[in-house]
């Protein structure tokens, strides 16, 4: 199975500007991602940046690096700039791992895509793992996911899905307990082709409705791949109480 990883990284952040360059034990955030990533089978691990700070740190701890436009309006638009430049060819498989994930288990990443080529058919694959929380299944920003009996998303929301309607009518603030609760793991593996046809789609209304990118493939008829992760995936690094846990737990381990 031959894929390869890219690894988009900002240096803006809203809640932790120069996320990707802050250190955690002794090296920058985006060094501990590049080399889980380098664990897994892949091929090749590039970074895709538009900042030249990240280009330098990067190369200076022996990564590739490829610089990218600063005007993409998502992650997904950076990935096809990259591949593009590298020429790929259009079955070529592809995994994006966020900058933000240094605690990534490479098992993961070979996971995803080894099912996106087990699945020649699918355009995207991704993961996700079982709910059991009311709070998680209520929380907008836990991304919910339904697939059918093959694995084959049927819709991404922000809102609970399915919908308990009888266990809600009798316990409204209690987690049902017959359904299965899906949370979507953000790792994605694509095939080239899917990338080149995706910054030529516009945004559909599902998308600008729930502001969920992979909506615009559904949209427009592309299957995605979605199976229960192997392992948990480590919550990343979003805001600076997240970066003082994992500086604790790598500087522990």
């Amino acid at each position: 199975m031959a894929f390869s990883v890219i690894i988009p990284a900002r240096y803006a952040s809203t809640r932790l500007p120069g996320k990707p360059l802050l250190a955690i034990a002794g090296k920058p955030m985006i060094q501990h991602v590049y080399e889980r990533a380098c664990a897994s089978e892949a091929e090749r691990v590039v970074i895709a940046t538009d900042d030249q700070r990240i280009a330098d740190a990067a190369i200076a701890f022996g990564a590739e690096v490829c610089l990218t436009s600063s005007e993409h309006p998502s992650g997904t638009d950076r990935l096809q700039q990259v591949v593009s430049l590298q020429g790929l060819d259009a079955e070529a498989i592809v995994v994006n791992v966020q900058g933000d994930e240094p605690l990534i288990p490479p098992s993961l990443i070979n996971q995803v895509a080894g099912n996106l080529a087990a699945e020649p058919l699918a355009s995207i694959a991704t993961l996700s793992e079982p709910i059991d929380d009311l709070e998680t299944l209520l929380n907008p920003n836990a991304v919910k996911v339904v697939s059918d009996q093959r694995g084959r998303a049927l819709y991404f929301s922000r809102a609970p899905m399915p919908w308990p309607r009888d266990a809600f009518a009798l316990s409204p603030k209690q987690m049902p307990l017959t359904g299965d609760y899906q949370r979507h793991i953000g790792i994605y593996a694509y095939r080239v082709k899917l990338l080149n046809d995706f910054v030529t789609w516009p945004a559909c209304a599902l998308e600008q409705s729930e502001c969920l990118e992979q909506l615009r493939a559904l949209w427009n008829g592309a299957y995605i791949h979605v199976a229960p992760a192997d392992e948990p995936l480590p919550a990343g690094v979003d805001t600076q109480q997240d970066l003082d846990r994992i500086r604790a737990l790598l500087v522990a381990g």
